[in-house]
């Protein structure tokens, strides 16, 4: 009987770690679950359909060069504890208008959001890609490891 309990504390800190990692106030426990089981079901084909990772310091390197458009996917809470990358598109929600993103679908677009644990980013992307863009990417480490690798950020805007 301890032992059960014990692993049911685990998972509920586990669960409630993940929760919070990402400061979202739209995710839910429910949505998260039912996203799980979606991508479960799916297979290998969400497999086929990942969306590749680039690093903070390729990110670096496209906002010097202006190569890419940087998205934030973070809720304003995020952003007002750690910033913004320098010039990176305020997306407005998880279901941001895609008149957001930029005209041409050929474009290299590169999401972020909290962290490592956060994936408000991949369901971000997700959406782009599902509109035709081709060249989809996010960066995992979001905004606390360009951060913590040193990075400058911007202020977020006050609404």
């Amino acid at each position: 009987m301890f032992i059960r309990i014990a692993k049911l504390s685990f998972a509920s800190a586990v669960c409630a770690t993940l929760a919070v990692a990402c400061h979202t106030s739209s995710t839910t426990a429910s949505s998260s679950s039912s996203a799980v089981s979606s991508a479960t079901e799916q297979g290998s084909g969400a497999e086929e359909k990942k969306i590749p990772e680039v690093s903070v310091g390729d990110v670096e390197r496209f906002v010097k060069d202006k190569s890419a458009t940087i998205l934030d996917a973070n809720d304003g809470d995020t952003r007002k504890e750690y910033g913004v990358v320098p010039g990176a598109v305020l997306l407005s929600g998880k279901e941001y208008p895609l008149s957001t993103l930029p005209a041409s679908k050929t474009d290299k677009l590169v999401f972020y959001c909290g962290g490592t644990q956060c994936r408000a980013s991949d369901k971000a992307a997700a959406r782009a890609a599902s509109a035709g863009y081709s060249d989809v990417n996010v960066m995992r480490a979001g905004i606390r490891g360009w951060k913590d690798a040193g990075q400058t950020t911007s202020a977020s805007p006050q609404s």
